[in-house]
């Protein structure tokens, strides 16, 4: 997705500082990265940006000067390149050099480390809505546990004991798979490179865990899914924004019911995902604040109004975008959009 507000960076250096720049930047929708320089053909940098398919030069002249250029970010750390730059680069071009490149990495990794931490906290507070879920959905193989247990102390017929043995071990299996569930929801986002995401299996994880917080009584599901729908991302982040929207649908039917949609499709790359409600809806003038960091309609203690914030934070991390469509009594619908990620060649400057 192309953005006309878009900045255009030029790195030159691909070593460590390089590849940090690169793995921050390209996160950000409304910056470009035109391309990357560096004298080295195997500075770790180089590879990184084949990976996120960044066009690769040695050409520095032809990276500042011939790509619409507003930004140069130096980190070779040579005087030289330095004292080149501040000569021929394009007059409406900035130079981000030395210290300065240095103190922009450390501004925007505290701020990284702060949304982690907002992310984990809303996270965390929301488990505590999944009390009631989970001790309905533990206490029935508990009970099943307790009963086949008191026969087992008196059975002396071995082939009953066998069965009832294989009935207990199927039982704390169930009861196990909801406490690993919880766990790998609520643990702290994995920070392993991007990877491909299968949408349409994160979508069903969601839903299990939703139904943890939410009570789907009188609600019907419908699903249309699109084989083959997948993003790139972190899969423990696209699976926090799943939750919340889902959550966020059925609280919004819990009084009168409703229907819960959940929709992928897939044209030409592009994969768009829709999560929609036949629910009370959101007023018109509270659309533009939904997605402020502790705004909510909530009642006192029932929600922290990060879960949006978090979302779109999310999203713009993986180049997507969401968009919402709402009417009071009727419903809401949330659309993720995120752009063609299919695999192309690695560009190349001259």
């Amino acid at each position: 997705m192309q953005r006309s507000d878009q900045t255009k960076v030029a790195i030159l250096g691909a070593g460590r500082g390089g590849r940090a720049l690169l793995d921050l930047l390209h996160q950000i929708p409304s910056i470009e990265i035109v391309g990357i320089a560096d004298r080295d053909p195997d500075a770790p940098g180089l590879q990184r940006a084949r990976e996120l398919r960044v066009p690769v030069t040695t050409n520095v002249p032809n990276l500042i000067g011939n790509y619409g250029v507003s930004l140069i970010m130096d980190v070779t750390g040579d005087p030289e390149m330095e004292t080149y730059l501040h000569v021929h680069k394009p007059p409406t071009a900035d130079i981000l050099s030395g210290s300065a490149s240095r103190l922009l990495w450390e501004l925007v990794q505290h701020e990284s480390k702060l949304e982690a931490e907002l992310l984990q906290s809303e996270k965390l507070a929301g488990i505590g809505s999944f009390a009631a879920g989970v001790a309905h959905d533990i206490n029935n193989p508990l009970q099943l546990i307790l009963g086949l247990a008191e026969n087992l102390a008196e059975e002396r017929d071995l082939t009953a004991v066998h069965e009832q043995a294989r009935d207990i071990i199927e039982a704390v299996k169930r009861t196990s798979a909801i406490c690993q569930d919880l766990t790998r929801y609520s643990r702290r986002a994995s920070p392993h490179e991007d990877v491909m995401v299968s949408v349409n299996g994160k979508l069903d994880e969601a839903l299990k865990i939703a139904r943890y917080a939410s009570s789907f009584h009188d609600i019907e599901m419908i699903k249309h899914y699109q084989p083959g729908a997948a993003v790139k991302g972190n899969p423990d982040e696209l699976l926090h924004v799943l939750v919340n929207l889902i959550t966020n649908a059925v609280h919004a039917m819990e009084r009168v019911g409703g229907t819960l949609t959940l929709e992928t499709t897939l044209l030409d790359g592009q994969v768009d995902v829709r999560i929609s409600d036949t629910g009370c809806g959101i007023a018109p003038d509270q659309i533009p604040e939904i997605f402020e960091p502790f705004f909510t309609t909530k009642a006192p203690g029932k929600g922290t109004g990060l879960g949006l914030y978090n979302v779109k934070t999310i999203v713009n991390k993986m180049h997507g975008m969401i968009a919402v469509d709402s009417q009071l009594d009727k419903g809401t619908t949330f659309t993720l959009t995120f752009p063609n990620v299919e695999p192309v060649g690695q560009g190349c400057l001259s």
